[in-house]
Parts: C-alpha cells; sequence; structure tokens
C-alpha cells in the first residue's frame, strides 16, 4: 500500500515536472542580415591593402619602432590582455560546472541529545563493547569523500561554456581591434608632427624674408619714400609671424606627448626625420570587395562572436524551464572514537542520492531571465548590423577623401607657386614705387597661408591613407 502510494506521487511529480518543461513561452528572434554591397566602385579587383601587415604598410623605421614600442607598453592594450586573461578563465569555470566536483572532507565535534527523547534513549540501551557505557557527551570523528554532479540533461551546462568561448574569442577580436585603432592613431601623430615641423620651417622661412622687407622699408622711410606707418605696419606683420612659430612649438610639444602617453613612457623627444615631407608620397591602397570586411575588421568580427553568445544564452535561459537531475555521493568512515575507525565495515559511512528539480508554480524569475537573453540576443544582432554598416561607410568615405584629397593637393600646389611668384613681383614693385606696401604685406600673409595650407593638405593625405588602412581591417595581423 505505501509503495503504491510512493509510486502515484512521483508518477505526479513527473507530470509536473514535464507540464514545466512544455510551457516554456515563445519569444521573437531576430536574424543577422550580412548583405553587404558587391563593390564600393566600379572596381571589383579583390587585392586587400588590409593584409599588408603593418610594418610592410609603415616603412618609415622611425615610424615603425614607435608602433614596436607602443604594442608592447601601451597601457591600455595591456589592460586589455588582462581582459582576455579574465575570459579564459571564465571558460575554465564554466568547463568545471558540468563535469563532477570531488572533495574531501573531515571533522570533529561533540553531541549531547536529552535523556528523555528517542536519540538520548537509543543512546542510553547501546552498548558498543561489554561492560562500557556509550560516552556522553557523545564525540563525532568523521573523514572521506564526496562528490556532486549536476546532469547535464539538456546541455545547459555545455551551451553557457560554448557562450564563454564565444565571449573570450569576442575579447581577443576586441584586442585585435584595439591593436588596429592604436596604430593608427601613433601613426596619424607622427605625420602631423612632421608636418608641424615642415610649418614650423615655413614660418621661419617667412621671418626672414619679412625682416629682409623691414629693413628695406625702413631704408626707405628715411629716405621719406614711406611713412611711419608702414614701418609699423611690416613691423606687426613680423610680430605676428613670430608669434604664430610659438604657437606651432607648442603644438609639436603636445603631440609628441600624445605619441609618449601611447607609448607608456614619460615625455622624451620623438625621433624622426622632417626633411622632405612635402616629397612624402602617399600609400597606393587596394580596397577590395565590401565582403572582405567580414574577415578582416576585429570589430565586426567582435561583434559576430558576441552575436553568437546571446544567441548561446538563450538557449541556456531556455533551459531553465526544464527539471534538472542532481546526484550527490559520500564515502568514508565515522565513529565517536578514533580507535573504532579502523573497525570495517562498522564505521563504514556511505551515501548516494539523486534528485529531480523543476520549476512548477511563480516561473516570473525564469521567464524575465529568458525574455532579457532574448532581448540582448536582438539587441547583438542590430550591433552587428550596425558595425558592417559602419564598416563599409569607413572605407567609402575615405576612398572618396582620397580622391579628393589628390585633386585638392594639386590645386593648392598650382596656388602656392602663383603666390610665391607674386611675393617676388610685389617686392619689386614696391621698390619701383609701383605697389604700395599693403599690397606686399597682403600678398606675404597670402603666400603663408597658402604654404600652410598646402602643408595641411599633405598630412590629410597621409592621414587618409592610415585611416583606410584602419579602415579595412589592416594592422593587427
Amino acid at each position: 500500500m505505501f509503495v503504491n502510494k510512493v509510486k502515484n506521487w512521483v508518477g505526479i511529480i513527473l507530470v509536473a515536472l514535464t507540464y514545466t518543461a512544455c510551457t516554456v513561452p515563445a519569444v521573437v528572434q531576430k536574424t543577422e542580415n550580412k548583405q553587404v554591397p558587391a563593390r564600393y566602385n566600379n572596381a571589383q579587383d579583390t587585392t586587400n591593402t588590409a593584409r599588408l601587415r603593418w610594418k610592410e604598410y609603415f616603412t618609415d623605421p622611425n615610424l615603425a619602432a614607435l608602433i614596436d614600442t607602443a604594442l608592447q607598453h601601451n597601457q591600455e592594450l595591456n589592460i586589455t590582455l588582462q581582459e582576455i586573461e579574465i575570459a579564459r578563465n571564465e571558460v575554465r569555470a564554466r568547463k568545471g560546472e558540468y563535469l563532477p566536483f570531488v572533495g574531501v572532507r573531515a571533522g570533529a565535534g561533540l553531541e549531547k541529545a536529552p535523556r528523555y527523547t528517542h536519540i538520548g534513549a537509543s543512546e542510553a540501551t547501546t552498548d558498543i563493547e561489554p561492560g562500557k557505557e556509550m560516552p556522553e557527551p557523545l564525540p563525532d570523528f568523521v573523514g572521506g569523500f564526496f562528490a556532486r554532479w549536476e546532469v547535464d540533461i539538456w546541455h545547459k551546462l555545455r551551451t553557457a561554456r560554448k557562450a564563454a568561448v564565444s565571449r573570450y574569442l569576442a575579447s581577443v577580436e576586441g584586442k585585435n581591434f584595439m591593436t588596429t585603432n592604436l596604430i593608427a592613431e601613433i601613426a596619424n601623430s607622427y605625420f602631423e608632427l612632421l608636418a608641424l615641423d615642415s610649418q614650423l620651417d615655413i614660418v621661419r622661412q617667412n621671418m626672414e624674408i619679412q625682416n629682409n622687407a623691414l629693413r628695406i622699408v625702413k631704408l626707405q622711410k628715411e629716405a621719406t619714400r614711406v611713412t611711419e606707418l608702414a614701418v609699423r605696419r611690416f613691423e606687426a606683420q613680423v610680430l605676428n609671424t613670430q608669434n604664430r612659430q610659438y604657437a606651432i612649438q607648442q603644438q609639436i610639444t603636445e603631440t609628441e606627448n600624445r605619441i609618449n602617453f601611447l607609448l607608456g613612457r614619460y615625455p622624451q623627444p620623438i625621433a624622426r626625420n622632417s626633411q622632405g615631407f612635402d616629397n612624402l608620397v602617399p600609400q597606393v591602397v587596394q580596397a577590395g570587395i565590401p565582403a572582405q570586411l567580414l574577415a578582416n575588421r576585429p570589430d565586426i568580427r567582435q561583434a559576430e562572436q558576441e552575436l553568437t553568445a546571446a544567441k548561446l544564452d538563450v538557449q541556456v535561459a531556455r533551459a531553465n524551464f526544464y527539471p534538472s537531475l542532481g546526484i550527490s555521493a559520500g564515502l568514508g568512515l565515522q565513529a565517536f572514537n578514533p580507535a573504532y575507525l579502523a573497525n570495517f565495515p562498522e564505521s563504514l559511512l556511505a551515501t548516494l542520492t539523486a534528485d529531480v528539480a523543476g520549476p512548477l508554480i511563480n516561473k516570473n524569475a525564469i521567464k524575465a531571465t529568458y525574455y532579457s537573453a532574448n532581448a540582448q540576443q536582438i539587441q547583438a544582432v542590430y550591433n552587428y548590423e550596425r558595425t558592417i554598416l559602419n564598416a563599409y561607410l569607413e572605407v567609402a568615405n575615405q576612398i572618396s577623401n582620397i580622391s579628393n584629397l589628390e585633386k585638392s593637393y594639386d590645386t593648392k600646389s598650382r596656388e602656392v607657386q602663383a603666390l610665391t611668384q607674386s611675393v617676388d613681383i610685389s617686392n619689386r614693385l614696391f621698390m619701383s614705387a609701383r605697389a604700395d606696401y599693403m599690397e606686399v604685406l597682403l600678398t606675404q600673409r597670402e603666400a603663408l597661408e597658402s604654404r600652410f595650407d598646402l602643408v595641411e593638405t599633405k598630412m590629410q593625405q597621409l592621414n587618409a591613407t592610415v585611416n583606410i588602412y584602419r579602415a579595412l581591417g589592416g594592422g593587427w595581423q
């Protein structure tokens, strides 16, 4: 009769657990879109500059030395490396959750049961040896092994480990993306430093020209050919150029310190060769086809791994609706006297327990976790699609930028040539009293500004080659 009741209750419990497993709420999932345009423009060449290693792309030995130092000592990059180590340990922890856990336990204690209780009465009438009473209070010595294991029926724990692996791979791709950005930032700052050196040289050349013009004006003033106003205007022009020199020197200091910060070191001069900056030729870049971004861009690969992890999290959350099976066991020795621990099998302690548990009533917490995991998966889909779109637009913008900067540099070069000639012409006309001093000052100012703009355009060209290399996903290999 008792056995039948037990069977009935077990049957009811199993039916209830089966019911809970069948009432998993439905959610609307979203599938990612990996489609990208077939090409950036009319070109269909699959040659891609991103496959070049950074040492092959940046051939300036000074720049290569800076990048190499930064990859070893940059603090932010080293912080990311520790995040990778944390993610690796998370994988190890997840793996340990679905394997049996075995431990060892030893202990000792005292227990005094009341005389007029079931346990107390039993102890009072129990003889361990003839003529010896049970010691009071009763000591207890125990030692042995214990084990517990959650049987991964629904692969919940294994799926959680796979999700941890995906997040570990995402952290690795995050480090690669940071490496790409770090290299690009150093290269851009280095070219900016070369441009500032060139602009400082231009300022000093113009200061010499303006000082010569000031001496001539002073002589003409002594000869009463011009007034004191002309002398003062020329002096103001010289002082204005000197002031620009100090501003550029400050920019050079700040740019050097920015590079030093990226290199993880305190301020020191940055080794560079600024001679021939005007003759630097921007790299010829092959953009390949947009589909290659999915493999080359670390941020896209990172978003893809995070999406994979989010999908696996949904499976883990769904498995929480199903019943779980746990097994626990113990094997050891227990006695009230250490001398009796050797009495085998009387001192043997052995346990084996299996339990099945599942949610039945009030599953709000499990539902909330499930809905949140699905929302995060949808969020990861949007983030993945946004990352692909952003990567494509970055490349498209830089391709257009390189083309327009090339045209701009050609136009600006002709403007500089014309204004440089106009400076000589205005000086000769001024000497022959066929032009006034305002025309000379205005021409000198325009010539200076145009040379500055030309250097700025050259720097933008070099930066564009750096930025498209980064946009294509180069630098981390």
